[in-house]
């Protein structure tokens, strides 16, 4: 019998439908993001991975200054990776990093907003701040984009993600109280306001004491709190005595009727993949929608040069195609549906799980094996005992799966064969040196 003490376990708050907006582009995304802003009375509090210097982070930018101005007491702070705030911008020529921008804006209206870098590790490689979610007031905007032209499709290219709104003076506060702790008290994090950075020996330390920090920080709430409709904040690092890892566990294999996966590449920890097997075998829809490689962040088109990087939407083809060829049989019986989204050369980011008509959960983990070791995560994981969000999440689901094609059999996968010569000859290496499998580890 499967346990489901940690789901039920968990610290929630109750919520009414009400109060859960679910948004379906980007565009309406950042219209309510800009309204909300515009209104803000107390608080707005950012977390993203990166808030970019381009068209789109400057208008948020400017946005939240108007804000200040109108409203000197509104409490504004953004947290961003420590290690992306300064890697370079469009590959510029010249030195121009976002941690500048910020320390501009800094400058040109001081203490107007603080700026906060969050070190996971020493290199992103081994890790970064993946955390999602904006408060403003006491509405939680939710959804795993961060903030830049594409993200927020300013100009004619997006990047697709999940888009929720969530209006719970408990559930933001659980939010803020944990940054608060987590990362304002902590030496290891750095704010860049108007400070020159010097990486030595003493920052390195205080990054090894914050990680044991992070380790253990979770989202507080008054009291756990059963209802009809409760949403419960998770978060978590590092493979061991994570929370939000279990939980993604235990959700899957739970599953009585179907689950669907909502992933953006394919490239699933092992644990997650015999959840699979496990549903398939006791007879279970299995609904898995994920990016097309050339929907992938990192695909370069064939004119383009090829680098290390440009390999890895190869990598979660040829794994997609090896899962395909494992599970063709329950494709035949209908209970495997895998769905590869492409439109045009906009490229796809959701994440999250929807099991049954009872569990929804909406995360910035991309479930790979990165995300399940290194980066720091969150969800939120919605219950909802007698379907009141169904139509919200049938809609959502409708929306996402507008532009997939349903593959059948795995014939309809490009094989390597088809892949360009270039393409073929760097991957041979990689398989023969095993970089591919550390490569799938890390990316």
């Amino acid at each position: 019998m499967i346990n489901t003490f940690q789901i039920e376990s968990l610290l929630k708050t109750n919520i009414s439908s009400d109060d859960i907006a679910v948004l379906l582009n980007p565009k309406d995304y950042l219209n309510q993001l800009l309204t909300l802003i515009d209104a803000a009375e107390t608080r707005i509090y950012i977390t993203v991975l990166y808030l970019e210097n381009d068209a789109a982070g400057r208008l948020v930018m400017e946005r939240l200054i108007i804000a200040k101005e109108k409203n000197p007491q509104l409490d504004i702070k953004i947290f961003v990776d420590f290690h992306r705030a300064h890697r370079q911008v469009n590959k510029q020529k010249y030195n121009k990093y976002n941690v500048t921008f910020y320390r501009e804006i800094d400058q040109k209206y001081p203490d107007f907003i603080q700026f906060y870098g969050v070190a996971i590790k020493g290199r992103e490689l081994f890790g970064v701040l993946h955390l999602k979610g904006m408060i403003i007031d006491d509405s939680l905007l939710y959804t795993g984009a961060s903030i830049n032209n594409i993200y927020l499709n300013y100009h004619a290219r997006y990047r697709y993600d999940r888009y929720w709104i969530i209006k719970s003076g408990e559930l933001c506060n659980s939010f803020i109280n944990c940054l608060n702790h987590t990362f304002i008290s902590s030496e290891g994090v750095y704010p860049f306001n108007r400070h020159t950075l010097k990486i030595n020996n003493k920052f390195k330390k205080k990054k090894a004491v914050q990680y044991k920090k992070l380790i253990r920080a979770s989202y507080r709430l008054e009291r756990s709190k059963n209802g009809y409709l409760t949403v419960a904040p998770l978060i978590g690092i590092g493979k061991r005595n994570n929370q939000l890892n279990n939980i993604i566990h235990h959700l899957m294999i739970q599953a009585k009727q179907y689950l669907i996966l909502y992933t953006p590449y394919f490239n699933l920890p092992g644990i997650l993949e015999k959840d699979i097997s496990y549903l398939l075998c006791c007879g279970i829809k299995v609904e898995i929608v994920v990016g097309d490689k050339h929907a992938n962040d990192f695909f370069m088109p064939k004119e383009q040069a090829l680098t290390m990087m440009g390999l890895i939407p190869y990598l979660y083809e040829i794994n997609l195609l090896e899962f395909i060829k494992c599970h063709q049989s329950s494709i035949d019986e209908g209970l495997l549906i895998i769905r590869l989204w492409r439109h045009d050369d906009n490229s796809f980011h959701l994440k999250g799980l929807n099991v049954d008509t009872r569990y929804h959960l909406l995360t910035g983990n991309n479930l790979n094996p990165r995300a399940w070791r290194l980066d720091y995560e969150n969800g939120l994981l919605i219950e909802d005992h007698y379907g009141q969000l169904l139509n919200l999440i049938e809609q959502e689901h409708r929306q996402i799966i507008k532009h997939t094609t349903i593959i059948k059999n795995w014939q309809q996968i490009e094989t390597q064969s088809n892949y360009p010569i270039k393409v073929r000859k760097w991957l041979a290496r990689l398989r023969w040196s095993n970089l591919d499998k550390i490569m799938k580890q890390y990316m």
